[in-house]
C-alpha cells in the first residue's frame, strides 16, 4: 500500500505505519529526513523534555542513546513533568510507550554492540556498555515489546566497537526484529578503536562492510556525515551510498552528523547539511552532544529549514497532530 511521505505525515499516520510503510515514506521524502538524538542520561529543562523540544525544532523522527531496556532503571532526560487531577503537577519517568502520547514522530532506541567503555575516553564514567544497553536478544525483545519503530546499532565513542560487533548484532536483530521493527545498523563514531565507516584508513573496505550489514538483515546503513567527521569527504559518503542503494534496492542510508559538532555555530551546521544532501542520503541526523542531552536545538531547526525549507519544517513544527 501506498503511503505518504514522513515529512508530510501526520500523526494517526504515522501510527498506523507498518515497518514496510514507514520505510516506504522515508524513502519516499527524497533525503529530506531529519532524525535527531537525544541522550536520556542528562536531565534537560525542568518544564519540557528533549524529546518535546526536537520535536518542536522540525524533528521527523527521534532515537534515545543511554536509553535502558531495564524498566526500573533511572533515566534522568525522560523525566516528564505531567497534570494528575488528585495530586497535581508531578514528575514521572517515562518510557516509549508513554512518550506516544506527547511525541508524534517515529520513535527509537540505540543499543551497543561494543566490548566496553575505553578509559581513556571522556565517556568512560557512562558506563553505556552495560547489560542492559547492548543489543542481546533479550533487550531486542523489549525494545519490539516497547512499540519502537527502529533500533540503531552502533557505538558510542570509546566503547571498542567493530564491524564484525555490529555485524553480528544486526543478525541477531533481524532474527529477534524481524520485519516488525526498522534496523539501522552502521559505524560513524568511536573511530579510534577501528575507523569509521568511509574512513580510507579503515582496515577494510567501506562496500565490503556495507554488503556484510545488508545481508545480515539491516535496512537503513549509517555513516558519519561529511563536514562532521576528520577526514570523511562528500565524494566517500556518495560513494557508499550509491553503492548501498543499489547493491539491495530499497535499503536506505543515513548520513550522522556527530564529533560535537552538533553544538558548533548554525552556519556550519547548514554547511554540513548542504554537503549530506549531495551524498544521495535517504535519512539526516544530529548527535546529542550540543548540551544537556541533545543537539543545540537552533541546530536541528537550521538542518531541517536546509533540507526542506520552511514550508515542511514550519509543517513538522507546527501540524500534524491529527
Amino acid at each position: 500500500m501506498a503511503v505518504r511521505r514522513l515529512i508530510s505525515s501526520t500523526r494517526s499516520e504515522i501510527r498506523r505505519m507498518t515497518k514496510e510503510e514507514l520505510k516506504q515514506s522515508i524513502f519516499a521524502s527524497e533525503g529530506r529526513v531529519i532524525l535527531v538524538q537525544n541522550y536520556v542520561g542528562h536531565s534537560g529543562m525542568p518544564e519540557v523534555s528533549n524529546p518535546e523540544i526536537s520535536q518542536a525544532f522540525g524533528a521527523d523522527m527521534i532515537f534515545f542513546n543511554g536509553y535502558s531496556m531495564d524498566p526500573n532503571a533511572s533515566m534522568p532526560g525522560l523525566v516528564i513533568e505531567e497534570y494528575d487531577e488528585e495530586r497535581g503537577y508531578v514528575y514521572r519517568q517515562y518510557r516509549i510507550p508513554d512518550l506516544r502520547k506527547i511525541i508524534d514522530v517515529p520513535l527509537g532506541v540505540y543499543l551497543e554492540c561494543g566490548l566496553g567503555d575505553d578509559i581513556t575516553t571522556a565517556t568512560a564514567n557512562m558506563t553505556l556498555v552495560r547489560p542492559d544497553r547492548v543489543a542481546s536478544v533479550e533487550n531486542l525483545k523489549r525494545v519490539k515489546e516497547e512499540g519502537a519503530n527502529f533500533v540503531v546499532l552502533g557505538g558510542n565513542p570509546g566503547t571498542r566497537t567493530s564491524f564484525d560487533s555490529i555485524i553480528t548484532a544486526t543478525k541477531r536483530a533481524k532474527e529477534v526484529l524481524g520485519d516488525e521493527v526498522l534496523i539501522f545498523a552502521g559505524k560513524w563514531e568511536d573511530g579510534v578503536y577501528e575507523k569509521v565507516l568511509g574512513d580510507p584508513l579503515a582496515d577494510r573496505p567501506a562496500k565490503e562492510v556495507i554488503k556484510d550489514l545488508i545481508d545480515a538483515g539491516a535496512d537503513v546503513i549509517c555513516f558519519p556525515m561529511p563536514g562532521s567527521r576528520t577526514g570523511i569527504t562528500t565524494e566517500i559518503i556518495r560513494e557508499c551510498v550509491e553503492f548501498t542503494h543499489r547493491y539491495k534496492p530499497g535499503t536506505l542510508a543515513m548520513n550522522f552528523l556527530d564529533g560535537s559538532v552538533e553544538g558548533a555555530d548554525e552556519a556550519t551546521v547548514r554547511e554540513c547539511m548542504l554537503m549530506s544532501k549531495q551524498t544521495g542520503a535517504d535519512i539526516h541526523a544530529i548527535g546529542d552532544a550540543g548540551g544537556y542531552g541533545m543537539p543545540t536545538p537552533e541546530n536541528i531547526y537550521q538542518m531541517s529549514i536546509t533540507a526542506k525549507g520552511r514550508r515542511l519544517t514550519w509543517r513538522r513544527i507546527a501540524g500534524g497532530r491529527r
